[in-house]
């Protein structure tokens, strides 16, 4: 069985149960219901979408983005709204592509994106909904970072940030072009686990915080649920 393309979300779905992902992300036999959390943080994702792309006015429900969003349009450059870009590997060398291209390696998808007016300085904002940023993950970040140094090759350094709008907190890191390709050899293990488990077809349960409570696929012996 040959490894389809990745994105972070499909990488640490592996990681939290490999069967998981096998149900859901290559059988597809199985598919997780949308919360309201989940349909939350879309609507919150659109909301954001129109208005920084296409001066669309936010819902009266979303006013409290109003400061947030504001301040993002009031830096200069070229925005990139929901900007979509895949990755190649190459004889190991990482080479950028389409999203949707055939021999596609890596995917994602950045909330925005702003190239400075002089293509030195970009900018890439995550937007977050959840209640607090305790355990904020800037992996995401710095693959997108990656990401726009090879699809953006004047770009120099890079500010990024995963902006909680609800906890009304920030989570910075900044980027230089070498120091962000380091993420690869940081996802290498789990890379490495995901190919052999396509190889050799097999995907075995891991036992995690999400089984018995929220876990989709009933037909786990870690599941504790009857179908």
């Amino acid at each position: 069985m040959k490894p389809s393309s990745w994105s972070y979300s499909g990488i640490t779905l592996f990681e939290q149960c490999p069967k998981k992902y096998y149900h859901m992300r290559v059988a597809k036999d199985i598919s997780e219901p949308p919360s309201t959390a989940m349909m939350y943080g879309t609507d919150v994702h659109a909301a954001a979408e129109y208005y920084i792309r296409d001066g669309v006015p936010l819902p009266e429900k979303y006013s409290y983005l109003n400061p947030l969003l504001e301040k993002l349009n009031t830096y200069p450059g070229q925005k990139h709204c929901e900007l979509e870009m895949g990755l190649q590997r190459v004889d190991g060398r990482l080479l950028p592509c389409a999203f949707n291209d055939p021999n596609v390696w890596y995917r994602g998808i950045a909330d925005l994106v702003i190239i400075s007016p002089d293509g030195k300085m970009a900018r890439i904002i995550d937007y977050k909904t959840g209640k607090s940023s305790r355990y904020a993950d800037t992996k995401q970040l710095a693959l997108m970072a990656a990401c726009v140094f090879l699809h953006f090759p004047t770009v120099e350094h890079i500010k990024a940030a995963l902006l909680f709008v609800v906890a009304e907190d920030l989570v910075k890191a900044e980027y230089d072009a070498p120091a962000a390709m380091h993420i690869f050899t940081e996802l290498d293990d789990i890379l490495t686990q995901r190919d052999a488990a396509y190889e050799s077809e097999v995907f075995n349960p891991k036992k995690n915080f999400t089984c018995r409570a929220y876990c989709p696929v009933l037909i786990c012996p870690h599941n504790g649920r009857s179908e």
